[in-house]
């Protein structure tokens, strides 16, 4: 057995003889009621009905808010409910979702994304059309916490079809967000759910290229999925300490257990992408003046990624941190003055 296997939970088979519907949409929430309305609100709008469509949420025992309130509001019994009656963590409640999907195909989205009109009708026709296919995803909408659109991400090739060089795309730029993401209930019984060592981070780009190796993935052109960003996310514990990066390097020495020879480059160049992430992260910390997790931060993009290209940015930081400093300081002379 792969030592890693060790670490997946595993996804049953349904047993014969329970209805399979085509769908199983599975919501996985935490304290985020104040955006689970609009989340099931865009699933409801293009609901297939309980034959063919699964809808269910999952939460990780919510302590700040109650979600079970508004599925009870707006589901009206159509929609399901499950609470764990403890804290599991998040990857234990996807793989909690994944284990209670029965629907052939499987949409795992968070409670505070949403899908545009069409998600459900261009994904189902992408795995229609290609039988072969493990996974289908669309172009994403990227939000604030606000519900205003900050951006769309790129086209990643002109038309809908099978995504060309999809492995090395998806191993060296992570192009890829959980709630644009469709994968057949199959595909996670034979490669087995999220890894549960993750803390914070990866654990989807890890599974999208354990898919990705495994099996065909279709690209549809259309943005049909909106993921949210929260602004507050970076001042997260979890950046503060560097878990973020550490996560990110234990997911590319998984991901090069299994990953064949031919795509080894696009996992090299994947080092720049989170190096690149984490200074990212450092910047957002030292505007917040959090120069403690900053430092860490930075030291842990220094320890996993170091290359020129790193260092001449972080270079460039400094230099524009110490310009800000002098600025700072001759503003408080200027006005004891």
């Amino acid at each position: 057995m792969n030592e890693h296997n060790l670490y997946r939970s595993n996804i049953s088979p349904i047993p014969e003889g329970l209805p399979q519907p085509l769908w199983s949409v599975m919501i996985p929430t935490y304290n985020c009621a104040e955006y689970l309305r609009e989340t099931l609100g865009s699933v409801l709008a293009q609901d297939l009905g309980p034959d063919l469509m699964q809808i269910e949420v999952v939460d990780d025992c919510s302590t700040k808010d109650d979600p079970k309130a508004v599925v009870e509001e707006l589901g009206k019994g159509r929609v399901s409910f499950y609470r764990h009656p403890q804290n599991v963590g998040y990857i234990q409640n996807f793989n909690t979702c994944l284990q209670r999907s029965r629907g052939k195909l499987i949409h795992l989205l968070h409670g505070d994304d949403c899908v545009r009109d069409g998600f459900y009708r261009k994904l189902q026709q992408a795995f229609d059309e290609q039988p072969e296919i493990g996974a289908a995803f669309c172009r994403i909408i990227k939000m604030d916490e606000h519900g205003h659109w900050k951006m769309i991400y790129p086209l990643e090739q002109p038309d809908s079809g099978i995504y060309v060089d999809g492995l090395h795309h998806i191993v060296s730029r992570h192009p890829i967000e959980t709630p644009s993401i469709v994968v057949r209930r199959a595909v996670y019984e034979h490669l087995d759910g999220f890894d549960k060592r993750f803390t914070c981070c990866a654990e989807d780009w890890e599974m999208w290229v354990r898919i990705a190796a495994h099996y065909p993935v279709w690209y549809e052109v259309e943005p049909l999925a909106i993921y949210r960003s929260h602004s507050a996310s970076l001042t997260g514990r979890f950046i503060r300490t560097g878990h973020n990066i550490r996560d990110t390097y234990m997911a590319r020495e998984i991901i090069k257990s299994y990953l064949p020879e031919t795509a080894m480059n696009a996992l090299s160049r994947s080092k720049e992408l989170w190096g690149l992430w984490g200074l990212h992260c450092a910047r957002k910390l030292l505007a917040r003046q959090q120069w403690t997790g900053a430092i860490i931060q930075i030291r842990e993009v220094l320890r996993s990624y170091c290359s020129f290209k790193i260092v001449i940015s972080i270079i460039r930081l400094a230099v524009e941190l110490g310009q800000q400093w002098i600025k700072g300081n001759i503003q408080k002379l200027t006005k004891a003055y």
